[in-house]
């Protein structure tokens, strides 16, 4: 008994007496990341929980209720942004859809050709063609809004699809990260392999590279729909037609306008939440594509 009462008593090997129960230091450290990813969770997502809540208040219930206590107004809600002006809420979304889906595409595309070249074909001026795209990924838009605008009115495409679509398809941040994908994903042994065959370079391109990148740009395409979906500057420049605003112009309107009408408020509200629901959707399914990259390069490896 007493030889057990002492074996028991012993601390752990490695540990000194009196700190045997104390938490490693290393866990200690490891929690400060938790307690700051917890931190920003709450930080991005109380604006979303907000506006959820909120959608569902009528216009007097939104302004004398408390802020995170839900109301009974959104069917309501929902009915009056319907027949808002006919359902110019519609027009919008789908404006939105159309610019966000094709600029994305073909913004995808065009950095899938300039990546996949960037980091297989070595010729002259390729490093600096490179830190040229580089600087434009870090050059606000801001700066370049007004120069699009002039170069746009002189071929007479303002106020049109065009004049929101054809700014999106260059997109320096999808060509940066198409090219390191490229430099990974796609093995220099492999093009040689497809060229020894006979294979022509647009072929190796679409049958051996592009499916192994295609989970970057996946990535690409994600963060490029969700820049034009979100877009506000380049539309409020280039549109004056309000049967061609995107959600973000379109909802912008409603609130200047809910200045002088405060009945608009719930319907800006509304709209807002309904705008994020696409986003949420496509994450959802494009997610799946990053778990099959993985799983298929756990089965490689």
């Amino acid at each position: 008994m007493s030889a057990l009462a002492v074996h028991e008593a012993a601390p752990a090997a490695g540990t000194s007496p009196g700190t045997a129960r104390r938490p490693p230091l290393r866990r200690r450290i490891a929690l400060l990341p938790t307690v700051t990813l917890l931190l920003g969770a709450v930080y991005t997502l109380l604006p979303v929980a907000w506006v959820v809540i909120a959608s569902t208040k009528s216009g007097q219930e939104l302004f004398s209720t408390f802020t995170f206590l839900p109301g009974t107004g959104f069917a309501d809600n929902i009915r009056d942004l319907d027949a808002y002006r006919g359902g110019v809420y519609w027009t919008w979304m789908g404006n939105s859809a159309l610019y966000a889906v094709l600029g994305a595409l073909l913004s995808t595309a065009v950095s899938a050709f300039s990546g996949y070249a960037l980091a297989t074909y070595r010729f002259r001026g390729r490093e600096t063609v490179f830190n040229v795209l580089l600087a434009g990924v870090l050059m606000p838009p801001v700066i370049l809004a007004i120069p699009q605008y002039l170069l746009l009115a002189k071929a007479d495409l303002t106020d049109s699809y065009l004049s929101v679509l054809l700014p999106q398809i260059l997109s320096p941040y999808g060509v940066y990260l198409a090219r390191i994908y490229a430099a990974a994903a796609v093995p220099a042994d492999v093009v040689e392999a497809g060229r020894m065959d006979g294979a022509s370079e647009w072929r190796i391109f679409t049958r051996i590279a592009l499916p192994m990148m295609i989970p970057g740009m996946v990535t690409v395409f994600l963060f490029q729909f969700v820049a034009v979906w979100n877009n506000f500057l380049l539309p409020y420049i280039m549109l004056s037609d309000d049967e061609k605003f995107p959600l973000t112009l379109g909802l912008h309107t409603l609130l200047e306008q809910g200045a002088n009408t405060p009945a608009l408020y719930t319907l800006v509200i509304t709209g807002a939440f309904l705008a994020v629901l696409p986003l949420i959707a496509l994450f959802l399914v494009i997610q799946r594509f990053w778990s099959l990259d993985l799983l298929s390069g756990a089965v490689k490896s």
